[in-house]
């Protein structure tokens, strides 16, 4: 069972991912971070997260790109400057984009880009997807 970080500041979106992996049939070990810091502090073991238990080393982080403290685009910058962590795999997700958001994604080192979905059965959809992607189809460092 691997561990996936999702980091988004809306609960009612954090809420909606736990019921679509479970509507999925998926088991993985979904964590959730409210803001861009939560997310560094939590892949860089700091503050509450210092414990190994407390943050167990996901496989793939889906990040949120609007947030407060510090958002998507500034935490993917700041989890790219860190040697151990340039090769986990970053999926940025967003409700509202235009073409040069995606560019920019893509040019800060994010592996992907997915519009956040307007319906419960298309999110149950794009996690079947990823599981299928990430854990099914693509190696991961540790797999």
């Amino acid at each position: 069972m691997a561990t996936i970080l999702m980091a988004d500041d809306d609960e009612d979106d954090r809420l909606l991912a736990c019921e679509a992996m479970g509507e999925a049939g998926l088991s993985h070990d979904l964590r959730f971070v409210a803001d861009g810091q939560e997310l560094v502090d939590y892949l860089t073991r700091g503050g509450a997260y210092a414990p190994p238990a407390a943050a167990p080393r996901p496989a793939i982080v889906l990040l949120d790109v609007n947030m407060p403290r510090m958002n998507g685009w500034e935490a993917l910058v700041s989890i790219r400057r860190h040697p151990e962590l340039k090769g986990l795999p970053v999926v940025m997700m967003t409700t509202a984009w235009t073409d040069r958001d995606v560019r920019r994604c893509y040019e800060l080192g994010a592996n992907s880009f997915i519009q956040k979905p307007g319906s419960f059965g298309e999110l149950v959809r794009i996690l079947e997807n990823v599981d299928r992607y990430w854990f099914g189809t693509v190696s991961l460092p540790g797999a």
